[in-house]
């Protein structure tokens, strides 16, 4: 087995398997094998190489936010005072704690950072803004960008 972040050079049957578990993470092994054209323990042991090399970080749900009462999706741009790598570093882990920041992502440009945040509606942003994001140390500004619609949704990669 690899170690934790070890790169393999992959073939077309890694990669097959890597395509079915992106696109259905339920899939079960003996399926996930007949698919890759090959039987199941060699299937399960590459998944395993794959896992632990870095090439598969997890599995979960897709969950409907608006289901769930999150009727609101906004993508805040955030500006810093200070962009210090220490500075940088302690809004990141700020936002971790930040259940509303679903994705976060430092940017070069204009702004430091991007998030993307849910909320129960537009009320429940406003709070969030005002009593956590703006109020955040080192934080100098923030734009706010509602989403009207999500159009297109495809997790992972093109492999």
């Amino acid at each position: 087995m690899k170690s934790k972040g070890a790169r393999i050079k992959l073939d077309d049957i890694d990669r097959r398997i890597l395509r079915d578990l992106q696109d259905n993470g339920r899939i079960t092994n003996v399926e996930l094998a007949r698919r890759a054209g090959i039987s199941a323990p060699p299937c399960l042991r590459r998944v395993r190489v794959l896992e632990d090399a870095g090439y598969i970080r997890g599995y979960h749900a897709d969950l409907e936010p608006k289901a769930l009462g999150f009727n609101v999706m906004v993508f805040a741009q955030v500006g810093l005072e200070s962009q210090a790598e220490a500075d940088l570093e302690a809004f990141e882990q700020l936002v971790h704690q930040w259940p509303q920041v679903r994705e976060c992502f430092m940017l070069a440009g204009e702004a430091d950072f991007l998030l993307k945040v849910v909320a129960e509606d537009w009320d429940d942003y406003q709070n969030f803004l005002t009593t956590k994001l703006t109020s955040a140390p080192n934080v100098s500004h923030v734009k706010s960008a509602l989403s009207i619609r999500q159009s297109k949704f495809q997790a992972g990669v093109p492999i």
